[in-house]
């Protein structure tokens, strides 16, 4: 890979091979997106983006890369997270989404 480190579409930062990363599926699997497209993404900023927006969410408006960086919560986290290290680990900051139940 000529030294280049992958970067993470979340937070810009490049995710080193010993830090805790993990392939997000921009369509859910539940949701018809197995064999879809994946990308690498710190294990941080993986958990964010299932803990801010539910399966139905990802599938139906933010599927892409750029659509998860627009939304304002995803959008303040990786605001957050830019300014630590490519290593950098910690619980999800924030509330988790609201259950809605019907």
């Amino acid at each position: 890979m000529d030294g280049l480190l992958p970067i993470c579409p979340l937070c810009r930062r490049p995710i080193p091979p010993d830090v805790p990363q993990s392939l997000h599926h921009l369509v859910p699997l539940l949701k018809g997106g197995k064999g879809g497209a994946r990308v690498l993404m710190h294990a941080i900023c993986h958990r964010e983006v299932h803990a801010a927006l539910s399966e139905a969410d990802l599938a139906r408006s933010y599927c892409t890369p750029e659509a998860l960086r627009a939304h304002p919560r995803l959008a303040r986290f990786a605001a957050w997270v830019a300014r630590r290290p490519p290593g950098f680990t910690a619980r999800v900051p924030g509330p988790r989404r609201g259950r809605k139940f019907t």
